[in-house]
Protein backbone atom coordinates (compact mmCIF):
# COMPACT_ATOMS: atom_id res chain seq x y z
CA UNK A 1 0.00 0.00 0.00
CA UNK A 2 2.66 2.57 1.18
CA UNK A 3 4.31 2.13 -2.32
CA UNK A 4 1.44 2.92 -3.99
CA UNK A 5 1.24 5.87 -1.96
CA UNK A 6 4.65 7.39 -2.55
CA UNK A 7 3.96 8.09 -5.79
CA UNK A 8 1.87 10.78 -5.28
CA UNK A 9 4.98 12.57 -3.32
CA UNK A 10 6.26 14.59 -6.58
CA UNK A 11 10.13 15.91 -6.42
CA UNK A 12 9.49 20.07 -5.62
CA UNK A 13 6.10 19.71 -4.20
CA UNK A 14 5.23 20.36 -0.73
CA UNK A 15 4.14 17.21 0.85
CA UNK A 16 1.10 17.60 2.75
CA UNK A 17 -0.26 14.86 5.64
CA UNK A 18 -3.69 15.36 7.17
CA UNK A 19 -4.23 13.53 10.31
CA UNK A 20 -8.07 12.92 11.69
CA UNK A 21 -9.19 10.59 14.31
CA UNK A 22 -12.23 9.51 12.48
CA UNK A 23 -12.75 10.61 8.48
CA UNK A 24 -16.63 9.98 8.93
CA UNK A 25 -19.32 12.70 7.47
CA UNK A 26 -19.40 15.58 10.30
CA UNK A 27 -18.26 19.49 9.67
CA UNK A 28 -15.14 18.50 10.90
CA UNK A 29 -14.62 15.88 8.32
CA UNK A 30 -15.92 18.52 5.53
CA UNK A 31 -13.42 20.79 6.65
CA UNK A 32 -10.13 18.34 6.54
CA UNK A 33 -11.63 16.96 2.87
CA UNK A 34 -11.66 20.38 1.70
CA UNK A 35 -8.76 21.72 2.64
CA UNK A 36 -7.20 18.39 1.31
CA UNK A 37 -8.64 19.25 -2.13
CA UNK A 38 -7.95 22.78 -1.81
CA UNK A 39 -4.07 22.04 -1.06
CA UNK A 40 -4.42 19.73 -4.15
CA UNK A 41 -5.58 22.12 -6.47
CA UNK A 42 -2.48 24.44 -5.30
CA UNK A 43 0.03 21.65 -6.45
CA UNK A 44 0.74 19.73 -3.31
CA UNK A 45 0.91 16.12 -2.85
CA UNK A 46 -1.58 15.61 0.13
CA UNK A 47 -2.69 12.44 1.85
CA UNK A 48 -5.48 11.60 4.91
CA UNK A 49 -4.58 9.43 7.78
CA UNK A 50 -6.98 8.24 10.15
CA UNK A 51 -8.00 6.09 12.60
CA UNK A 52 -11.08 5.11 11.28
CA UNK A 53 -12.46 5.33 7.82
CA UNK A 54 -15.09 3.91 5.92
CA UNK A 55 -16.06 4.43 2.33
CA UNK A 56 -19.46 3.45 2.65
CA UNK A 57 -19.90 6.38 5.40
CA UNK A 58 -17.65 9.24 3.91
CA UNK A 59 -17.64 12.48 1.82
CA UNK A 60 -17.51 11.14 -2.26
CA UNK A 61 -14.29 13.40 -2.42
CA UNK A 62 -12.14 10.65 -0.65
CA UNK A 63 -13.22 7.64 -2.67
CA UNK A 64 -11.24 9.66 -5.81
CA UNK A 65 -7.87 7.60 -5.94
CA UNK A 66 -5.91 10.98 -6.25
CA UNK A 67 -6.99 11.83 -2.27
CA UNK A 68 -5.18 8.55 -0.68
CA UNK A 69 -6.89 7.62 2.53
CA UNK A 70 -4.65 5.57 4.99
CA UNK A 71 -6.37 4.17 8.01
CA UNK A 72 -4.30 2.33 10.97
CA UNK A 73 -5.02 1.60 14.02
CA UNK A 74 -8.67 0.97 13.81
CA UNK A 75 -8.50 -1.94 15.96
CA UNK A 76 -7.99 0.31 19.25
CA UNK A 77 -11.10 0.70 20.76
CA UNK A 78 -13.20 4.05 20.69
CA UNK A 79 -14.15 3.21 25.04
CA UNK A 80 -13.76 1.55 27.51
CA UNK A 81 -17.17 -0.29 28.56
CA UNK A 82 -19.07 2.90 27.45
CA UNK A 83 -16.58 5.43 29.33
CA UNK A 84 -13.10 6.96 28.27
CA UNK A 85 -13.71 8.28 24.66
CA UNK A 86 -11.41 10.99 25.19
CA UNK A 87 -8.55 9.08 26.46
CA UNK A 88 -9.41 6.15 23.80
CA UNK A 89 -9.27 9.12 21.02
CA UNK A 90 -6.22 10.49 22.11
CA UNK A 91 -4.50 7.32 22.42
CA UNK A 92 -5.84 6.38 18.60
CA UNK A 93 -4.60 9.72 17.27
CA UNK A 94 -1.18 9.16 19.10
CA UNK A 95 -0.78 5.64 17.36
CA UNK A 96 -1.57 6.88 14.46
CA UNK A 97 0.82 9.51 14.17
CA UNK A 98 3.46 7.22 15.51
CA UNK A 99 2.46 4.59 12.40
CA UNK A 100 3.50 7.62 9.78
CA UNK A 101 6.65 8.80 11.32
CA UNK A 102 8.34 5.10 12.79
CA UNK A 103 6.74 3.04 10.61
CA UNK A 104 5.04 4.05 7.21
CA UNK A 105 8.50 5.20 5.32
CA UNK A 106 5.98 8.11 4.14
CA UNK A 107 7.90 11.65 3.72
CA UNK A 108 6.26 14.65 4.37
CA UNK A 109 6.50 18.10 4.82
CA UNK A 110 3.77 19.47 6.46
CA UNK A 111 1.25 17.91 9.02
CA UNK A 112 -2.03 19.22 9.04
CA UNK A 113 -3.89 18.28 12.40
CA UNK A 114 -7.08 18.73 13.87
CA UNK A 115 -8.88 18.08 16.54
CA UNK A 116 -6.56 16.00 18.76
CA UNK A 117 -3.31 17.83 19.40
CA UNK A 118 -1.93 14.71 21.72
CA UNK A 119 -0.16 13.43 18.42
CA UNK A 120 1.93 16.70 18.32
CA UNK A 121 4.78 15.63 20.34
CA UNK A 122 5.32 12.11 18.59
CA UNK A 123 5.33 14.09 14.96
CA UNK A 124 7.95 16.43 16.61
CA UNK A 125 10.22 12.81 16.93
CA UNK A 126 10.05 12.35 13.33
CA UNK A 127 14.16 11.99 12.21
CA UNK A 128 13.67 15.58 10.92
CA UNK A 129 10.99 17.39 12.59
CA UNK A 130 8.36 18.69 10.41
CA UNK A 131 6.61 21.62 10.99
CA UNK A 132 2.82 21.03 12.17
CA UNK A 133 -0.47 23.32 11.93
CA UNK A 134 -3.15 22.99 14.30
CA UNK A 135 -6.69 23.64 13.26
CA UNK A 136 -8.43 24.26 16.42
CA UNK A 137 -12.51 23.66 15.20
CA UNK A 138 -12.84 24.01 19.77
CA UNK A 139 -11.12 23.60 22.86
CA UNK A 140 -12.27 19.50 23.41
CA UNK A 141 -12.33 20.08 26.74
CA UNK A 142 -15.33 22.21 26.43
CA UNK A 143 -17.29 19.83 24.79
CA UNK A 144 -18.09 17.60 27.40
CA UNK A 145 -19.64 17.51 30.83
CA UNK A 146 -18.09 17.56 34.19
CA UNK A 147 -20.77 16.64 36.70
CA UNK A 148 -18.86 14.31 38.98
CA UNK A 149 -15.80 14.74 40.95
CA UNK A 150 -14.60 11.50 38.74
CA UNK A 151 -14.71 12.68 35.53
CA UNK A 152 -13.07 16.16 36.60
CA UNK A 153 -10.47 13.91 38.05
CA UNK A 154 -10.11 12.08 34.66
CA UNK A 155 -10.15 14.74 32.96
CA UNK A 156 -7.72 17.02 34.45
CA UNK A 157 -4.68 15.11 32.68
CA UNK A 158 -6.47 15.74 29.47
CA UNK A 159 -6.92 18.89 29.85
CA UNK A 160 -3.47 19.84 30.52
CA UNK A 161 -2.28 17.22 27.90
CA UNK A 162 -4.85 19.31 25.24
CA UNK A 163 -3.19 22.86 26.10
CA UNK A 164 0.48 22.08 26.44
CA UNK A 165 0.37 20.07 23.16
CA UNK A 166 -1.64 22.50 21.22
CA UNK A 167 0.89 25.14 22.24
CA UNK A 168 3.75 22.66 20.58
CA UNK A 169 2.44 23.42 17.05
CA UNK A 170 4.01 25.72 14.55
CA UNK A 171 1.01 27.33 13.41
CA UNK A 172 -2.33 27.49 15.24
CA UNK A 173 -5.26 28.47 13.12
CA UNK A 174 -9.25 28.56 14.06
CA UNK A 175 -12.02 28.56 12.17
CA UNK A 176 -14.07 31.60 13.40
CA UNK A 177 -13.28 34.95 15.49
CA UNK A 178 -15.88 33.33 17.91
CA UNK A 179 -13.53 29.97 18.67
CA UNK A 180 -10.21 32.59 18.94
CA UNK A 181 -12.09 33.97 22.14
CA UNK A 182 -12.95 30.73 23.31
CA UNK A 183 -9.59 30.28 22.61
CA UNK A 184 -7.72 32.70 24.60
CA UNK A 185 -10.37 32.55 27.05
CA UNK A 186 -9.71 28.59 28.02
CA UNK A 187 -5.48 28.24 26.91
CA UNK A 188 -4.44 31.25 29.21
CA UNK A 189 -0.95 29.52 29.01
CA UNK A 190 -1.26 30.02 25.20
CA UNK A 191 -1.29 33.72 25.55
CA UNK A 192 1.89 34.22 23.40
CA UNK A 193 1.02 32.12 20.88
CA UNK A 194 -0.54 33.46 16.97
CA UNK A 195 -3.61 32.72 16.12
CA UNK A 196 -5.33 33.16 12.69
CA UNK A 197 -8.98 32.51 11.79
CA UNK A 198 -9.57 30.58 8.64
CA UNK A 199 -12.83 30.24 7.93
CA UNK A 200 -14.57 27.30 6.27
CA UNK A 201 -14.87 27.33 2.54
CA UNK A 202 -17.33 25.95 0.19
CA UNK A 203 -16.03 23.45 -2.20
CA UNK A 204 -19.10 24.82 -4.47
CA UNK A 205 -18.30 22.08 -7.18
CA UNK A 206 -19.93 19.73 -4.67
CA UNK A 207 -23.00 21.74 -5.14
CA UNK A 208 -23.64 22.88 -9.02
CA UNK A 209 -24.18 19.50 -10.26
CA UNK A 210 -27.35 18.70 -12.11
CA UNK A 211 -30.17 18.67 -9.26
CA UNK A 212 -31.95 15.54 -8.41
CA UNK A 213 -36.11 15.04 -7.29
CA UNK A 214 -36.47 14.33 -3.91
CA UNK A 215 -37.75 11.32 -5.32
CA UNK A 216 -39.97 10.53 -2.90
CA UNK A 217 -37.97 11.13 0.18
CA UNK A 218 -40.91 13.53 1.25
CA UNK A 219 -44.48 13.49 0.51
CA UNK A 220 -45.47 15.94 -2.98
CA UNK A 221 -48.19 17.75 -1.09
CA UNK A 222 -45.52 20.01 0.85
CA UNK A 223 -45.66 23.75 -0.57
CA UNK A 224 -42.84 24.73 2.67
CA UNK A 225 -39.99 22.31 3.33
CA UNK A 226 -38.14 23.26 6.50
CA UNK A 227 -34.77 21.48 6.52
CA UNK A 228 -32.11 20.53 9.14
CA UNK A 229 -28.87 19.16 8.91
CA UNK A 230 -27.07 18.02 11.71
CA UNK A 231 -25.30 14.84 13.88
CA UNK A 232 -27.58 13.09 15.88
CA UNK A 233 -26.02 14.59 19.21
CA UNK A 234 -27.83 16.18 21.99
CA UNK A 235 -25.36 19.01 21.66
CA UNK A 236 -27.20 20.20 17.88
CA UNK A 237 -30.44 21.22 20.05
CA UNK A 238 -32.01 18.99 17.98
CA UNK A 239 -35.34 18.86 19.33
CA UNK A 240 -35.65 22.98 19.14
CA UNK A 241 -36.47 22.10 15.41
CA UNK A 242 -39.41 20.17 16.15
CA UNK A 243 -41.03 22.13 18.89
CA UNK A 244 -40.50 24.85 16.22
CA UNK A 245 -42.73 23.24 13.90
CA UNK A 246 -45.32 22.43 16.30
CA UNK A 247 -45.49 26.37 17.26
CA UNK A 248 -45.61 27.08 14.05
CA UNK A 249 -48.80 24.76 12.47
CA UNK A 250 -50.61 26.44 15.43
CA UNK A 251 -49.99 29.64 13.41
CA UNK A 252 -51.58 28.46 10.33
CA UNK A 253 -54.89 27.60 8.52
CA UNK A 254 -55.70 23.98 8.57
CA UNK A 255 -54.81 23.72 4.68
CA UNK A 256 -51.55 25.28 5.26
CA UNK A 257 -50.69 22.94 8.52
CA UNK A 258 -50.96 20.22 5.94
CA UNK A 259 -48.50 21.73 3.30
CA UNK A 260 -45.37 22.40 5.87
CA UNK A 261 -42.90 19.52 6.34
CA UNK A 262 -39.56 19.39 8.58
CA UNK A 263 -37.03 17.25 7.35
CA UNK A 264 -34.63 15.95 9.95
CA UNK A 265 -31.45 14.71 8.13
CA UNK A 266 -28.39 14.01 10.44
CA UNK A 267 -24.83 12.07 10.01
CA UNK A 268 -25.18 9.28 12.05
CA UNK A 269 -23.34 6.14 13.23
CA UNK A 270 -24.83 2.75 14.61
CA UNK A 271 -21.29 2.62 16.47
CA UNK A 272 -22.02 5.74 18.51
CA UNK A 273 -24.72 5.42 21.67
CA UNK A 274 -25.53 8.65 21.32
CA UNK A 275 -26.58 8.93 17.66
CA UNK A 276 -28.72 5.34 18.30
CA UNK A 277 -30.25 7.16 21.32
CA UNK A 278 -30.98 10.69 20.36
CA UNK A 279 -32.75 9.03 16.90
CA UNK A 280 -35.20 7.18 19.40
CA UNK A 281 -35.85 10.21 21.18
CA UNK A 282 -36.75 12.73 18.67
CA UNK A 283 -38.97 10.37 17.13
CA UNK A 284 -40.71 9.91 20.29
CA UNK A 285 -40.60 13.43 20.10
CA UNK A 286 -42.46 14.10 17.13
CA UNK A 287 -44.80 11.46 17.99
CA UNK A 288 -45.54 13.78 20.97
CA UNK A 289 -45.79 16.07 19.35
CA UNK A 290 -48.49 15.06 17.09
CA UNK A 291 -46.13 15.34 14.21
CA UNK A 292 -45.87 11.77 12.86
CA UNK A 293 -46.90 12.74 9.20
CA UNK A 294 -45.10 16.11 9.29
CA UNK A 295 -41.38 15.29 9.90
CA UNK A 296 -39.30 13.44 7.94
CA UNK A 297 -36.17 11.24 9.38
CA UNK A 298 -33.31 10.46 7.12
CA UNK A 299 -29.78 8.85 8.17
CA UNK A 300 -26.30 9.07 6.96
CA UNK A 301 -27.98 10.85 3.38
CA UNK A 302 -25.64 11.37 0.44
CA UNK A 303 -24.01 14.40 -0.56
CA UNK A 304 -26.75 14.30 -3.94
CA UNK A 305 -29.27 13.79 -1.80
CA UNK A 306 -28.39 16.63 0.64
CA UNK A 307 -27.97 18.98 -2.38
CA UNK A 308 -31.19 18.27 -3.58
CA UNK A 309 -32.65 18.84 0.01
CA UNK A 310 -31.02 22.01 -0.01
CA UNK A 311 -32.26 23.52 -3.41
CA UNK A 312 -35.85 22.11 -2.66
CA UNK A 313 -36.01 23.27 0.61
CA UNK A 314 -37.99 26.41 2.17
CA UNK A 315 -35.59 27.33 4.42
CA UNK A 316 -32.80 25.39 6.49
CA UNK A 317 -33.56 25.09 10.63
CA UNK A 318 -29.81 25.58 12.09
CA UNK A 319 -30.65 25.09 15.80
CA UNK A 320 -27.30 24.31 17.86
CA UNK A 321 -26.32 27.73 20.19
CA UNK A 322 -22.40 28.63 20.53
CA UNK A 323 -21.42 26.27 17.51
CA UNK A 324 -18.10 27.25 16.69
CA UNK A 325 -18.88 27.96 13.14
CA UNK A 326 -21.03 25.76 11.34
CA UNK A 327 -20.65 25.05 7.17
CA UNK A 328 -24.29 24.26 6.88
CA UNK A 329 -25.50 27.60 6.63
CA UNK A 330 -22.57 28.48 4.13
CA UNK A 331 -24.36 25.26 2.22
CA UNK A 332 -27.84 26.51 2.43
CA UNK A 333 -26.95 30.17 1.77
CA UNK A 334 -24.54 28.77 -1.61
CA UNK A 335 -27.82 26.80 -2.77
CA UNK A 336 -29.89 29.97 -1.94
CA UNK A 337 -31.57 28.49 1.04
CA UNK A 338 -32.38 31.12 3.66
CA UNK A 339 -31.22 30.07 6.74
CA UNK A 340 -33.10 30.42 10.42
CA UNK A 341 -30.12 29.81 13.13
CA UNK A 342 -29.44 30.34 16.67
CA UNK A 343 -27.84 34.05 17.51
CA UNK A 344 -24.63 32.75 18.37
CA UNK A 345 -21.25 31.08 17.98
CA UNK A 346 -20.32 31.00 14.31
CA UNK A 347 -23.82 32.15 12.91
CA UNK A 348 -22.95 35.50 14.12
CA UNK A 349 -20.13 35.84 11.67
CA UNK A 350 -22.16 33.65 8.78
CA UNK A 351 -25.39 34.69 8.38
CA UNK A 352 -26.81 38.47 8.06
CA UNK A 353 -29.73 38.87 9.94
CA UNK A 354 -32.26 39.84 8.26
CA UNK A 355 -30.54 39.60 4.44
CA UNK A 356 -29.56 35.89 4.03
CA UNK A 357 -31.71 34.74 7.10
CA UNK A 358 -32.73 35.43 10.71
CA UNK A 359 -30.83 35.08 13.90
CA UNK A 360 -32.92 34.16 16.24
CA UNK A 361 -33.47 33.38 20.19
CA UNK A 362 -33.14 29.49 20.79
CA UNK A 363 -36.86 28.91 20.98
CA UNK A 364 -39.57 27.27 19.45
CA UNK A 365 -41.25 31.13 19.41
CA UNK A 366 -38.64 32.70 17.82
CA UNK A 367 -37.61 29.70 15.21
CA UNK A 368 -41.86 29.82 14.79
CA UNK A 369 -41.68 33.75 13.95
CA UNK A 370 -38.95 33.31 11.68
CA UNK A 371 -40.50 30.23 9.79
CA UNK A 372 -44.07 31.72 9.10
CA UNK A 373 -42.30 35.07 7.77
CA UNK A 374 -41.92 32.32 4.87
CA UNK A 375 -45.00 31.07 4.58
CA UNK A 376 -46.47 34.46 4.37
CA UNK A 377 -44.39 36.01 2.14
CA UNK A 378 -43.10 34.00 -0.99
CA UNK A 379 -40.91 36.51 -1.89
CA UNK A 380 -38.48 36.30 0.64
CA UNK A 381 -37.14 32.85 -0.05
CA UNK A 382 -35.93 34.32 -3.16
CA UNK A 383 -34.69 37.91 -2.52
CA UNK A 384 -33.17 36.11 0.98
CA UNK A 385 -31.52 33.22 -1.45
CA UNK A 386 -29.95 35.52 -3.98
CA UNK A 387 -28.20 37.70 -0.71
CA UNK A 388 -27.16 34.26 0.67
CA UNK A 389 -25.52 32.72 -2.89
CA UNK A 390 -23.39 36.54 -2.67
CA UNK A 391 -21.94 36.30 0.49
CA UNK A 392 -20.71 33.17 0.17
CA UNK A 393 -18.89 33.68 -2.77
CA UNK A 394 -17.73 37.19 -1.14
CA UNK A 395 -16.34 35.59 2.11
CA UNK A 396 -16.43 32.03 1.81
CA UNK A 397 -15.13 30.55 -1.56
CA UNK A 398 -13.11 27.47 -1.65
CA UNK A 399 -10.65 30.16 -3.97
CA UNK A 400 -10.14 32.26 -0.68
CA UNK A 401 -9.99 29.48 1.77
CA UNK A 402 -7.09 27.51 -0.59
CA UNK A 403 -5.20 30.83 -0.57
CA UNK A 404 -4.81 31.87 2.91
CA UNK A 405 -4.24 28.02 3.76
CA UNK A 406 -2.05 27.70 1.25
CA UNK A 407 0.43 30.79 2.48
CA UNK A 408 0.32 29.14 6.35
CA UNK A 409 1.61 25.90 4.71
CA UNK A 410 4.44 27.56 2.02
CA UNK A 411 5.42 29.26 5.29
CA UNK A 412 5.64 26.50 7.43
CA UNK A 413 7.99 24.46 4.35
CA UNK A 414 10.22 27.26 4.08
Amino acid sequence: MYTVLLRFWNEGMVRVVFLHPDLGIGGAERLVVDAAVALRSKGCSVQIWTAHYDPQHCFSETLDPDLPVVCVGDWLPTSIFGYFHALCAYLRMIYVAFFLVFLSGVEFDVVFCDQVSACIPVLRLARQRKKVLFYCHFPDQLLTQRRSALKRFYRAPIDWLEERTTGMADCVVVNSRFTAGVFRRTFKSLAGVHIDVLYPSLNSAAFDGEIEELDGLIPEKNTWIFLSINRYERKKNLPLALQALGALRQRLTPDQRERVHLVMAGGYDERVAENVEHYGELKALASSLGLDDSVTFLRSFSDRQKVSLLHHSTCVLYTPSNEHFGIVPVEAMYTRCPVVAANSGGPLESVADKETGFLCEPTAEAFAEAMERFVRDPRLQREMGEAGRQRVLERFSLDAFADQLHRHILRLAE
